[in-house]
């Protein structure tokens, strides 16, 4: 019997937990889950200090985009059983999960893969914004270069 595939993503305003989005994607007729963690990490531009990020969100949009990035993985790799990601809204400071993902498969191989894949396009077209914040208590909003739409938003 062939397993439904389960996508599943959260825009969350709390802490992520990894092993929540691993367990949403276990799965008995797979062999391989493959798991990305994205922190906030501390930069240093033009003499200030990055001390964490501010996310928001076009939540309706972002799930329309998640299943077009779930249709187009599964499209080259079939294989891919499930796909989970977590995403913060909301202040995330340094050293801290921004986003976890998880996709599980039967071979290593295409998970792998998939979730390379997965990661470029998530920031590429999911509808999240960061603005980052400085020590100096200044703050500046960011776009993802690969986001076509994100110049639209905050500056």
């Amino acid at each position: 019997m062939v397993e439904p595939h389960r996508d599943v993503l959260k825009l969350r305003r709390d802490w992520l937990s990894v092993q929540e989005v691993v367990d949403a994607v276990s799965s008995a007729s797979c062999g391989a889950t493959s798991v990305f963690i994205g922190t906030t990490r501390e930069d240093v531009l033009d003499g200030r200090k990055v001390i964490g990020l501010e996310y928001e969100a076009y939540e309706p949009m972002a799930q329309s985009e998640f299943r077009k990035l779930c249709d187009v993985i599964r499209e080259r790799w079939p294989s891919v059983t499930h796909v989970c990601v977590h995403h913060r809204l909301g202040w995330v400071k340094v050293g801290e999960a921004s986003v976890v993902m998880a996709i599980s498969s039967p071979h290593r191989h295409d998970g792998q893969q998939a979730m390379q894949q997965a990661v470029e396009q998530l920031k590429a077209r999911l509808p999240v914004w960061k603005k980052e914040v400085y020590d100096s208590q200044e703050a500046s909003w960011k776009e993802n270069s690969e986001c076509p739409w994100a110049s639209n938003h905050k500056q």
